[in-house]
């Protein structure tokens, strides 16, 4: 048998077994909110304690998750601004959020090629014009205002002649953003004490940015696309 299909069924039978635990036991409930405010004080003497193992475990769960294309990802990167503040928190979800996006590139690419050509094919069309047009710049706006949710970027990328390393720094770089107003979301999260704590201006201002961030960085593309075509305009 061929050994690089024998790599493939094993990826793909491991994979098929963690997605069908992570859902046979309901693991997604320990992926929200409330498990989240409920576990705030433990992950933060667990932090305390063992610093290492526990954000060792977090970026394997982060990377896990993202690969998978598992639901989770948002609360994840909200814990990590509760449990590690910010500067950490940002530095940590960054990598774990662009490796496990490359890792689920690499599987979309060499093993799930058929499924993932069946299931998003339409949105194939779309992102290859753009990545024809504009190169790695579109994967960065793609990573900057989600036409598509993000897992499915992952995957569909895997279907483009994009280089895995070329995908993983624009990933990086395109999500830091992002990520900064979700980690600062959940720093802000795990101060409140009470349910008026909710009202609090510093978290207000929080999901306040994350709501209008798209739509500035959607305007500040647009400006400097416009010109880009009018310095090229003159300059023909």
């Amino acid at each position: 048998m061929n050994t690089n299909f024998t790599k493939k069924i094993l990826i793909l039978l491991v994979a098929g077994i963690l997605v069908s635990i992570f859902f046979a036991f309901d693991l997604q409930q320990f992926l929200s909110l409330t498990y989240l405010k409920e576990s705030q004080t433990y992950l933060a003497n667990l932090y305390h304690e063992s610093p290492v193992l526990l954000i060792s475990s977090y970026m394997a769960v982060y990377i896990l998750v993202t690969t998978l294309s598992l639901p989770g990802a948002a609360i994840l990167t909200l814990a990590g601004g509760a449990v590690f503040g910010f500067s950490t928190g940002l530095i940590i979800v960054s990598f774990a959020s662009s490796i496990g996006a490359t890792l689920a590139c690499f599987i979309a690419r060499f093993i799930l090629q058929g499924w993932v050509q069946k299931k998003f094919g339409d949105k194939l069309s779309t992102i290859n014009e753009g990545i024809a047009s504009e190169g790695a710049f579109y994967l960065f706006t793609l990573r900057l205002i989600p036409i598509f949710p993000f897992f499915v970027i992952n995957l569909v990328m895997g279907l483009t002649k994009m280089k895995l390393f070329t995908f993983y720094w624009v990933s990086q770089l395109g999500m830091l953003a992002g990520t900064a107003v979700f980690v600062n979301a959940g720093k802000e999260l795990a101060k409140i004490d009470s349910l008026s704590g909710i009202l609090s201006p510093s978290l207000l201002g929080s999901f306040v940015i994350l709501g209008i961030f798209p739509l500035v960085v959607k305007k500040l593309l647009a400006f400097f696309k416009n010109r880009n075509k009018e310095t090229r305009s003159k300059a023909a």
